[in-house]
Parts: structure tokens; C-alpha cells; sequence
């Protein structure tokens, strides 16, 4: 019966094998999610995938497989119902507070609820909406959705008025995590974390204490053994674009920023507007009178450290190839030629572009961009741009 699940799966792109499909149903068989709609969905995704990236590509395959009950024949419906009463009584014991539990059992206890539903459901023929009876839409019965009743089933509805009903038949909650969307904070940390894994320095051994007991119990003297220093010692500085087309990602860049303080231990954070020039700053309230030289950072921060532009680079052309064309100051200097000198200083360079990568080929400052740090350095704000990107500064 789970068959068609599996080939939704497959439909999906989600890349599951057969062995760990097999694997899903001995779980089931062995009882590990009885009667239990959400330890269902999170064995079944526990055991089929294996990357977050594709954890919102199995919601959709599993919504669409195991949908709610306006999906369901009526049939269905009945034999669903047909749960253990003790199973039941102990989920509305969950869901319910002392108060609603005894207006339930004033009116006659949960089984006297879910007898009523049975047959309700056995008698009525076709849809109802309003009413205090039957299983519908509105109305007061304590059956059905978008209804006012003070305890009732849910029943074809993707949420509820009151946030009453003893059991959401049908309710599912996904989350958005494909590499092609929008990341949030959870899912930009995910992707930055890969560097810090990647990149490791430090001494070249250091004392293996678990190793060294195991061989000296096993040798009978004193066996010292060594292991490579797993000290994060990632180094990152962080080039925030801010203002003008720059306030349309402000969310988005607030909520990168945020992920990279939390990753990185060793990160450096300053502004620019629009391109590289001669000097950046910290704070944007004093970005006039507190700027930092850009010659004074590429002596102070040796080739070691990793730099990450974030910015959508959608600025005029002049901006970037002519002396003076900057918008808001006189720059001696092009801000390409600003731009390869930091470049060339910090060779493990990427450039994050919160535009999608379909829309860059439309702007001509994007490609002047693309072709300073390299084509391959400017990654997209998505989970599968900054897992391409942290792979490619880590190397």
C-alpha cells in the first residue's frame, strides 16, 4: 500500500533506494509509529531522507500521498475512525485542557463524541454547511470545519477558528527547505557550518586520550597515541552592500548576518554602498566620520582570511569602471580597481547575490562583477549557492 508513496518520492527528486524504503517498513511493522499521524511523518523522513535540502520536496510527496480527508472516500473515512477508544481518549488528553475535558464528559465522555461522528457520517449523504448536526462547513456542529462548536472534530480544513477541536484529522505543518528557495537563519547556518568543518588548523597532533587507554589496556604498557588538532580556526570577513536596491534584501542579508555571527568565531563585519572604494565602515550612523581605509584592511588582514561580498551588485556601470563614478562621493580610483586588489589579497573570495541567478544575465554591473572575482564566486541566497559557495572557499 506504501508503494505509491515511494514512487512519489522518486517523482519528487527525492534521492530514496529501496533499501532504505525496506528499512521505513520494518520500522512501521516493528510498531514504532502506531496511530500516530506526526511519529508516522517523522519516522518516515527519518528513515528516506538523507540531506535537508530535500526535506520540503518529501513534504510535498508525502502531502500528496497521505493527504487529509477531504481526499479520502467516504469509506475511508469509517475505517479510519475505527481506532482503538483508549488511544484516543489518551491524544485528547494532549490536546485538551481540564476545562474542555470535563464539558466533554458533561455531555457524555470522548466516546460518546466519536459514536456521534460514526453516525453522523453513516446517515448523511452529500456536503452540509451550517447547521448543528451534520459534518460540514460552519455552523455549530462539533463535526467538521470553519464551524463554532466548543469541542468537535476537525475535519477538510487546513486550520482552525477557534483552536478547539479534540482531534485535526488532517492537519500538516512544512517547512520550505529545497535548494532553491529562500533560506531562513536555521537554514543559512546549515550552509555556513560546512566551512567550518572544512577548514581546520592548529598544532599538528595532539594528545589522543581515548586512543592512548585503549592501546596501553590492550598493549599491557604504556601506548601513546596521537591524533590531528581539530581546532575550528576559520577567519571571515563579512562586506555588507547597504542602501538603495540594497533595502529590497534587508531582511534577508539581516538574517544572513545574523547565521554568520553564530558560525564563525573569527568574523569581521564591515559596509559598502553599492561597490568597493577606498574606504568602508562599521557602523552606518557614523559611516561619514568613522570609515576605514580599504588600503589599511589588506594590511591587516593577511591572504588567510575568507571574504564574502554580499550585495546584489546592480548598480550603473560607471559605478564600477570610472574614476568619480561613484553616487555618493568623488573616488579617485575605479572601484574596480578596488575591487581587484581585494580579489587578488584574498584569493579564497565569493560574492553572495541576494538577486536570483536567472535575473543576472538582465543587469550588466552583475556580469562586470562576475567577471572580477570569477564567474563561479558569485553564488546565489540559496541553500544550494552558499553550500557551492562554502565549498569553493574552503579549497
Amino acid at each position: 500500500m506504501f508503494l505509491p508513496f515511494f514512487e512519489a518520492l522518486r517523482e519528487a527528486g527525492v534521492p530514496v533506494s529501496l533499501r532504505e524504503f525496506l528499512t521505513w517498513l520494518s520500522a512501521l511493522r516493528a510498531g514504532i509509529a502506531l496511530y500516530d499521524i506526526d511519529g508516522f511523518y517523522h519516522l518516515a523522513r527519518a528513515a528516506l531522507v538523507k540531506d535537508e535540502r530535500y526535506i520540503d520536496r518529501f513534504d510535498r510527496a508525502f502531502a500528496r500521498s497521505f493527504g487529509g480527508l477531504e481526499e479520502i472516500p467516504a469509506a475511508a473515512v469509517l475505517s479510519a475512525l475505527d481506532l482503538p477508544e483508549d488511544w484516543l481518549e489518551k491524544r485528547a488528553e494532549l490536546i485538551l485542557s481540564e476545562e474542555e475535558r470535563a464539558q466533554i464528559e458533561a455531555m457524555g465522555g470522548f466516546g460518546a463524541l466519536m459514536e456521534t461522528l460514526r453516525q453522523r457520517l453513516a446517515e448523511q449523504q452529500g456536503r452540509h454547511q451550517g447547521g448543528s448536526k451534520w459534518v460540514g462547513t460552519a455552523g455549530t456542529s462539533p463535526f467538521g470545519a470553519y464551524g463554532d462548536n466548543p469541542e468537535g472534530v476537525r475535519i477538510g480544513q487546513d486550520k482552525g477558528r477557534r483552536g478547539r477541536a479534540v482531534k485535526v484529522w488532517d492537519r500538516r505543518e512544512f517547512r520550505d527547505l529545497d535548494g532553491e528557495v529562500e533560506l531562513g537563519t536555521r537554514a543559512i547556518q546549515v550552509a555556513l557550518r560546512r566551512l567550518r568543518r572544512w577548514a581546520r588548523d592548529g598544532a599538528a597532533e595532539e594528545l589522543d586520550l581515548p586512543g592512548t587507554i585503549g592501546a596501553t589496556a590492550k598493549q599491557g604498557w604504556l601506548d601513546v597515541r596521537t591524533r590531528p588538532e581539530r581546532r575550528n580556526a576559520v577567519k571571515v570577513l563579512l562586506f555588507l552592500d547597504v542602501g538603495g536596491s540594497m533595502d529590497a534584501h534587508v531582511g534577508r542579508v539581516s538574517e544572513l548576518f545574523s547565521a554568520a555571527r553564530a558560525s564563525f568565531s573569527s568574523l569581521e563585519q564591515f559596509y559598502f554602498h553599492n561597490c568597493l572604494y577606498e574606504g568602508v565602515w562599521r557602523d552606518n550612523r557614523r559611516r561619514w566620520h568613522e570609515q576605514v581605509p580599504t588600503q589599511e584592511l589588506l594590511r591587516t588582514y593577511g591572504p588567510e582570511w575568507r571574504a564574502i561580498f554580499v550585495g546584489d551588485a546592480s548598480m550603473s556601470p560607471y559605478e564600477i569602471a570610472v574614476p568619480g563614478g561613484a553616487n555618493e562621493h568623488w573616488n579617485e580610483e575605479a572601484g574596480e580597481v578596488w575591487l581587484r586588489r581585494a580579489f587578488e589579497h584574498w584569493p579564497q573570495s565569493l560574492w553572495i547575490n541576494p538577486v536570483r541567478a536567472p535575473a543576472w544575465q538582465y543587469t550588466q554591473s552583475i556580469g562586470m562583477v562576475r567577471g572580477l572575482i570569477g564567474a563561479d564566486r558569485m553564488v546565489p541566497l540559496t541553500l544550494d549557492g552558499l553550500t557551492d559557495g562554502m565549498g569553493r572557499l574552503a579549497r
